[in-house]
């Protein structure tokens, strides 16, 4: 799939020289490649590319995703970044690494009551609603330290760090005000204690702004794979 490694190279292109102009090293940002509605042969195309993280949104197509690549599962490292109900944790307990999209208290007790005792600690993040859009899920700011200290208690759970999906903007500049926000929350978190070190933010639109701002993983799809067919 040439086109496949061609964007891959392209989007690791687009984050070094965001990185060099922060002013940071681009090893020390992740490229989580989302494979949503893309089959399975394309998440093995990326891996023979050289990509290990992938995200996925929905819970019974990231499954099917899983089992189709078991033989690859100690290499490939599964990110679960969509809108998770209590009654879908279970599936993402037993076979993710991270979980991004921990948006109240009572999705991360699931999570944690539904690790299994044989893995290491699932690794999530509190998504926090940065633009205040009643249509995306998240904490608010204000609420966000209150939840993540009692996220961070949490038997078989890592808080690791924030997330979040900010409203959609033209300029870079514009765009860098919501990664600022997450940042600047990140920063206060990280000074009342938490061992927190992930800032999982920026997409194929946005990734320099976010990487100007301090992400540490960004989520990019369409930039890799192509424009997503919704019809199935």
């Amino acid at each position: 799939m040439p086109d496949l490694i061609h964007n891959l190279e392209a989007v690791q292109q687009r984050i070094a020289l965001a990185a060099q102009v922060a002013g940071r090293d681009a090893r020390s940002i992740t490229l989580l490649a989302v494979s949503k509605t893309f089959p399975a042969e394309d998440v093995r195309a990326a891996y023979a590319a050289g990509q290990r993280a992938f995200g996925e949104n929905y819970v019974q197509e990231a499954i099917t995703k899983v089992t189709a690549l078991a033989d690859l599962r100690a290499a490939l490292e599964w990110h679960f970044i969509g809108p998770l109900q209590s009654n879908k944790t279970r599936p993402v307990a037993e076979n993710f690494d991270w979980v991004h999209s921990v948006d109240r208290l009572k999705i991360a007790q699931r999570l944690s009551e539904q690790r299994p005792d044989n893995l290491p600690p699932l690794n999530v993040c509190l998504q926090v609603n940065v633009s205040g859009e009643a249509s995306k899920s998240g904490v608010s700011i204000p609420e966000a330290v209150e939840v993540a200290q009692e996220i961070a208690a949490l038997p078989k759970l890592n808080l690791r760090g924030l997330m979040a999906i900010p409203e959609p903007a033209g300029s870079v500049e514009e765009q860098r005000a919501p990664h600022r926000q997450l940042r600047e929350l990140f920063e206060r978190l990280r000074n009342d204690g938490l061992e927190l070190d992930t800032l999982s933010m920026g997409m194929s639109s946005d990734l320099e702004a976010a990487v100007l701002e301090g992400a540490t993983i960004v989520r990019v799809g369409t930039a890799i794979f192509g424009a997503r067919d919704y019809s199935n």
